[in-house]
Formats: C-alpha cells, structure tokens, sequence
C-alpha cells in the first residue's frame, strides 16, 4: 500500500481528499496535517511514501515544506501561477493538480503515480528509453479538470466566481455574474460541489422553497 498524508488547511477538503484517496486500489491515509508545522511533524511520525500537498497553508507555503521533504509529493492547490509551478517543480513535486479538479482526474494522477513507483521499485541500473519512460509515466493520462461534456474554461470561470465572491452564491447568482443559463451553471456546480472543491448548503427565504447555494472551500 502506498501510505499517503494530506496536507490541506481546510479540514473538510482534507477529509474529502482522504475519501478520494481510500477509493483508488493501492493507496491508504495515514494521516492528515493542516500547518506546515503539523505536516513537518507527521512527516516525522507516519513516514508516508506520498504527500498530498497544499500550497496555502496558515503559518507559511507549502511549497517551503515541500522542498524540505525527503518523500514523493503531489501538489493539490488553487495557486496558478507560473512563479509557484515553476517553485514546486524545482522542489521536486511528481505532479501538480490545480483545483477545482474531478475524481477521476484525481484519481488517475494517484493510478499514474503508482505505475512509477513499481517501474522505479526495483535497485537496478537503467537504459535511456526507461529514464525517459519514469519521466513520462507519473504524467501518463492526465486531462483537463472539467467532465466530459464541459469546457474547462468555464469550469475555471465558474470556480474563479465562488473564489471571488465575499458571501454563498445560487447556481441563479452565479449564472447573471457569467451571463451563462442558470441549468450551464447549475451543471458546473453540482460537478464542483461533487469533486469536494465548493460547499452546498440549502439557503431558506421567507418564503417559497429552500434553494442551493454554494461557497469555495479553500
């Protein structure tokens, strides 16, 4: 089994990464960290083969710890910009999945990550076309985050919304922000809400019935 710690500050999306994570057939949680501090020292403690890595962590970044880290580790953040892609590949991250992202986007980097571990398992001497196929395989099958049937650019606009917005929106609010239907971002957000990026909760008016509305989680 490859021992896996999740670090994210957000205790919810750690429990549902742990979730994601006990789904795909070779992995187990060992644990899960919220600092860099507490990672630092369940690091220490659990000895995982694999860290789950949020790059905004409460007392400094992640991407600090991760270069500190004498273990294999997968970037799981919000953070697009160059200057921290260009940082966790310099600090020696297998992967970096931006959320939002979908299960089976998660878990075909885990699978895919797996495959590499057995390839590189054995203490042998290599040739160049398998340096290159370890190189490759840690990558093999990644995709873009939106389901099928959805842009990836409006599932970044969508999530950009609830990132942005300083109270919950309805799938209603969120579809005059973009100028989309309400049914497109009702889709966009029901896949969100499922891959465990956004919140749902019901929003209850004077009167009428209840509806949805969603919050960013990080």
């Amino acid at each position: 089994m490859i021992r896996t710690l999740i670090v994210d500050d957000d205790f919810r999306v750690a429990g549902v990464h742990a979730g994601f994570v006990e789904e795909v057939p070779g992995f187990a949680v060992v644990g899960t960290a919220h600092t860099a501090a507490e990672a630092r020292a369940r690091v220490r403690e659990l000895t995982p083969d694999l860290v789950l890595l949020d790059v905004y962590l409460p007392d400094e970044s992640g991407l600090a710890l991760l270069g500190e880290l004498q273990t294999d580790a997968i970037v799981l953040s919000a953070a697009t910009d160059t200057r921290s892609v260009r940082v966790a590949l310099r600090a020696g991250a297998v992967n970096y999945l931006i959320k939002p992202f979908t299960t089976r986007q998660f878990a075909e980097r885990l699978t895919a990550y797996a495959r590499y571990r057995q390839f590189l398992g054995e203490d042998r001497n290599l040739a160049q076309e398998e340096v290159d196929r370890a190189f490759r395989l840690p990558h093999e099958h990644d995709r873009a985050a939106a389901p099928k049937g959805q842009s990836s650019a409006t599932a970044r606009l969508v999530a950009d919304q609830l990132r942005q917005a300083a109270r919950p929106l309805s799938a209603a609010e969120v579809a005059g922000e973009l100028g989309v239907a309400r049914a497109t971002a009702q889709r966009y957000l029901t896949a969100l809400a499922e891959a465990g990026t956004i919140e749902m909760r019901l929003r209850y008016g004077a009167t009428g019935r209840p509806e949805h509305e969603y919050s960013w989680r990080d």
